[in-house]
């Protein structure tokens, strides 16, 4: 999931609104449906039976999950420009292919190329440490022989501003506490330009999450133009309180930070994209997403393997039970999302041409618990239709509509109008897990992942599947 700063409402509130929004009858009243649609949109129940049947207790059962299990065991992390995520590609190429899956194919994306490289930090002062970092993307190295410097910890950007005439030099740690992702978010994306605007020689980030068990979290990070260029990393959230702790018995804190992290030339990625047909209007266009690049820790099992996943399966439900909606059902697996949704968003200037006949489109990029329904933007016509498409997920207990849908990948589409929708799950935990090396297929489970499949296959198939396309007023 992509998290700098300028994106922010995109991927982080998303999780927020889980909490604030407790459905359609939560928000102000919206249009009746037209009894026409009503009746259709009900004849589907037997269709959505049959998906739901298949995908959860059939055939079908546990094979997203196990699918997913295989290629991230097979090819671990996935970070934009590695030959690693062009070999997981073409893996998923052959595999949608032999799925049985329509003008499957990649379209070619530049992406950034940042390298990690070997990195440490060691406490020297008042003890020998060994603390627990992760580079952050887009960082640059040390010099080779490290940074070491004396440490001063902040709370907060007010508080590393007022205290300015005790930064220059210094390596300078943010133990700014989690109030949420959204909020919090802004010291990993902005902390080093902050730290360098004061003289700071390096910036040393608290992770964002919100439990730890002495894990470190990266994700990307921002520089201004106009400050110099600083080391940055995230530490454990264990660390930066041990040295707030320090820091107010006023004890000194001397560090020693290495780095090897290097920005490449752009590289040559793809978007990965299948399709079913469309039987009557093949040229609109319902999509289902996820990215299928990661951060270069863990496994990339929950973000975004699992949206992936889901996304193909969404489509490979269908074809196995032989259904070709009107039109056209897209699956596509977005490359380097996490360097700021760099393949979603040239994709979108490549097809937005064609916005008018985009009907629906949908990412899942915030885990893939147990769903609890659809969170969505559009007309509130749209929303009325759609409240009833997910009444027929009640046998799965995930019939919420949410407002709001913030997808990400899809955010583009949605701006410009075209409704949109992103998976809403019990995913309470995922920043335990979030760019961590913790992301792995431990944090996925097989029943779950059923769930998910069904929620997405029956929405894109139904939607796609009606007479008329999805009101945008």
């Amino acid at each position: 999931m992509l998290t700098m700063l300028t994106t922010m409402p995109i991927a982080i509130f998303m999780l927020t609104l889980l909490a604030n929004f407790s459905g359609v009858l939560g928000l102000p009243s919206l249009p009746p449906v037209p009894s026409r649609i009503k009746d259709e949109i009900a004849g589907y129940k037997s269709v959505a039976n049959d998906i739901i049947n298949l995908s959860v207790y059939g055939k079908a059962q546990n094979q997203s999950y196990l699918r997913l299990a295989e290629f991230v065991d097979t090819f671990g992390s996935r970070i934009a420009g590695s030959q690693n995520l062009e070999n997981a590609i073409d893996y998923m190429l052959k595999a949608m292919e032999a799925d049985g899956l329509e003008n499957v194919h990649g379209e070619s994306v530049m992406v950034p190329h940042w390298v990690r490289g070997n990195e440490s930090c060691t406490m020297l002062e008042p003890r020998q440490y060994k603390v627990a970092i992760m580079g952050l993307g887009s960082s640059v190295g040390t010099p080779p022989q490290g940074i070491k410097a004396e440490a001063l910890v902040v709370h907060s950007f007010d508080e590393l501003h007022s205290r300015a005439s005790e930064a220059k030099g210094k390596i300078i740690i943010y133990d700014q506490g989690y109030v949420n992702y959204g909020v919090s978010v802004a010291y990993r994306d902005l902390g080093a330009d902050e730290a360098a605007k004061v003289g700071g020689v390096a910036a040393l980030i608290r992770s964002v999450a919100s439990f730890s068990i002495h894990s470190p979290h990266t994700g990307w990070q921002d520089y201004k133009d106009n400050t110099t260029k600083v080391p940055t990393a995230c530490i454990a959230v264990e660390d930066a309180e041990m040295f707030s702790r320090m820091a107010a018995r006023g004890t000194k804190i001397v560090l020693k930070l290495k780095m090897e992290a290097k920005n490449l030339p752009d590289a040559k990625s793809r978007n990965t994209v299948a399709e079913i047909r469309g039987r009557e209007h093949p040229e609109q266009v319902v999509l289902v997403s996820g990215h299928l690049d990661s951060w270069d820790v863990g496994q990339g099992a929950m973000d975004d393997g699992g949206g992936a996943f889901i996304s193909w399966q969404a489509l490979s439900l269908i074809h196995r039970l032989g259904l070709r909606p009107r039109r056209t059902l897209r699956a596509v697996l977005w490359t380097a999302e996490e360097e700021g949704l760099v393949g979603s968003n040239q994709y979108y200037q490549r097809h937005k041409s064609n916005i008018s006949n985009y009907d629906l489109v949908m990412e899942s990029d915030i885990g893939t618990f147990t769903p609890t329904g659809i969170m969505f933007t559009g007309s509130s016509n749209a929303k009325s239709i759609m409240t009833e498409v997910l009444s027929l997920l009640k046998p799965i207990n995930a019939s919420q509509l949410l407002d709001h849908a913030e997808g990400g990948d899809v955010s583009f589409w949605i701006s410009a109008g075209v409704p949109g929708g992103s998976l809403a799950n019990q995913n309470e935990k995922y920043f335990w897990f979030h760019h961590s090396d913790g992301d792995t297929m431990s944090v996925q489970d097989p029943h779950a992942m059923d769930l998910c499949s069904a929620v997405w296959a029956v929405t894109a198939f139904v939607v796609a599947d009606m007479e008329d396309m999805l009101p945008r007023h």
